[in-house]
């Protein structure tokens, strides 16, 4: 069974990823909810909850590989 604080609503979720990552509104999360593309979530009734490990997967599939400078990013 998992506890309560393993999970976290969209408004937290939101700024958990500006905390860790600079990034990420609320309105941008609940798009990407429609659209897809946003980090995986769970329902109870009509409130979306979100899993910290699974935001930090979400935001670092995002990032690009270490890079020394923006050329390489190009290459």
């Amino acid at each position: 069974m998992q506890n309560n604080s393993d999970y976290v609503r969209r408004k937290q979720a939101a700024e958990y990823l500006q905390a860790q990552y600079g990034a990420f509104t609320a309105q941008t999360l609940a798009k990407l909810a429609c659209v897809g593309g946003g980090p995986v979530f769970q329902k109870m009734g009509r409130m979306v909850l979100y899993k910290p490990a699974d935001l930090d997967a979400w935001a670092t599939a995002r990032m690009s590989a270490p890079v020394a400078s923006t050329a390489e990013l190009s290459a």
